[in-house]
């Protein structure tokens, strides 16, 4: 195990991925990561600080303490549920209470739909929802705006949690009976009118204020596919969208680390903002950066986080942007069409493609699928990489519906 000296990098939350890239960096770091891991850190020389992450009012002192004693300089968020700590945590390791409330905005989607419109971001229309006749007016009010007439199909909204990362707990709603669907315990929730045009994410890794390196993925379906770099009719917006990004850094004054933002852009090249998180994104994208520029964006997170990291640094370990990337990276996330799994059903032709990979599908050790709420959790990902956009999304496509899971 490395000795702890001098200023160590705190890593919260357990990822083998980040551990490694750390590892690989000879500095000293510690994990904060669920006690389960305990036995596997002590086995393979991992310093885990085992940790629950729950009451962060009653207990974020309790782990400054912990992470003090050990001399640690910086906390970095690997989850969506580590922001808030990270940002606790900072505050006080940097003695700038501002940290722990910028991070709050990175946190709840309703006050960060707030404060961008407030920096002149353009934004959809939203709301709060505390219960179910929220969202019937909601959905009334928006397609009476959009003069919806009698018998005409619903614009859709969207609703989501305040805190949960990703597509976790997303639905879209059309109609009456989808939103009888809604639990009473997934209450409050956010309310969004539906933005026409090309969702994608930006992956911008930020240093003192500044953007050292932005990268574009394009998704091809929101919570199934993606690929990076973005295609080139995507990526002719660039300077666009490095402005609106720059923007958002500027109105959210993030510092250090890396932000996670999704838009949509239209084609005349409108752009709205979805929403921002400050942690490693979802959809394998940090995976998929690597393999299509050859650095370690986790490694990057890290530099990027620590205030220290110097200009000569950051200068030697990114690449240019777009042009020095090697191809295209790909994944598709599947979703098994059945309740019950009995075997895996991969098709000989994508076997076959030249850009297909690898997967990491298995039969797991429960065969009922669990229950999906909104979008839900993967079974596993195929992985691409291929010189064309156009045949990478043409591929996603295609299997996208496919019964991977018999």
């Amino acid at each position: 195990m490395k000795q702890n000296k001098g200023k160590i990098t705190a890593l919260l939350g357990w990822s083998l991925h980040a551990i490694e890239a750390i590892d690989k960096m000879n500095r000293p770091y510690v994990v904060v990561g669920p006690p389960e891991f305990q036995e596997f850190a002590d086995t393979h020389g991992i310093h885990l600080v085992p940790w629950v992450f729950e009451d962060l009012q009653m207990r974020s002192e309790e782990l400054y303490e912990k992470l003090k004693d050990l001399n640690t300089k910086v906390a970095v968020p690997i989850y969506e549920e580590t922001v808030e700590w990270a940002g606790a945590l900072n505050a006080k390791l940097h003695k700038n209470p501002r940290i722990f409330h910028k991070s709050l905005l990175l946190r709840d989607k309703g006050l960060m739909k707030r404060k961008a419109q407030m920096a002149g971001i353009r934004v959809g229309v939203f709301a709060e929802a505390e219960n179910k006749d929220d969202i019937y007016r909601f959905l009334n009010r928006v397609n009476e705006a959009l003069i919806k007439l009698d018998g005409d199909l619903n614009d859709p909204i969207h609703v989501k949690p305040f805190n949960k990362a990703g597509t976790v707990g997303h639905r879209m709603i059309r109609d009456r009976h989808e939103i009888e669907q809604i639990c009473d315990s997934e209450f409050p929730l956010l309310m969004e009118s539906h933005l026409d045009g090309q969702e994608f994410s930006c992956e911008a890794f930020i240093h003192n204020g500044k953007v050292r390196f932005l990268n574009i993925t394009e998704y091809v379906k929101l919570g199934h596919s993606n690929f990076v770099p973005a295609s080139p009719s995507l990526e002719e917006w660039r300077p666009m969208i490095r402005d609106a990004i720059e923007k958002l850094v500027d109105a959210f004054e993030i510092e250090n680390g890396v932000i996670h933002p999704e838009y949509f852009i239209a084609p005349d090249g409108t752009l709205n903002f979805g929403e921002v998180a400050a942690r490693v994104p979802g959809g394998h994208i940090f995976e998929l950066i690597e393999k299509a520029y050859g650095f370690s964006a986790f490694q990057a997170q890290i530099l990027c986080s620590d205030p220290d990291t110097t200009e000569e640094e950051l200068d030697a370990f990114f690449p240019a942007e777009v042009v020095s990337a090697k191809g295209y990276a790909g994944s598709l996330m599947v979703y098994p069409n059945v309740t019950i799994i009995e075997k895996l059903n991969i098709p000989e032709d994508l076997k076959n493609h030249p850009y297909f990979e690898r997967h990491d599908m298995f039969i797991p050790v429960t065969s009922k699928v669990a229950e999906r709420v909104g979008f839900g959790n993967h079974y596993g990902t195929i992985f691409f990489t291929g010189n064309d956009s156009e045949v990478m999304r043409t591929l996603m496509k295609k299997y996208e519906k496919y019964d991977f899971y018999l």
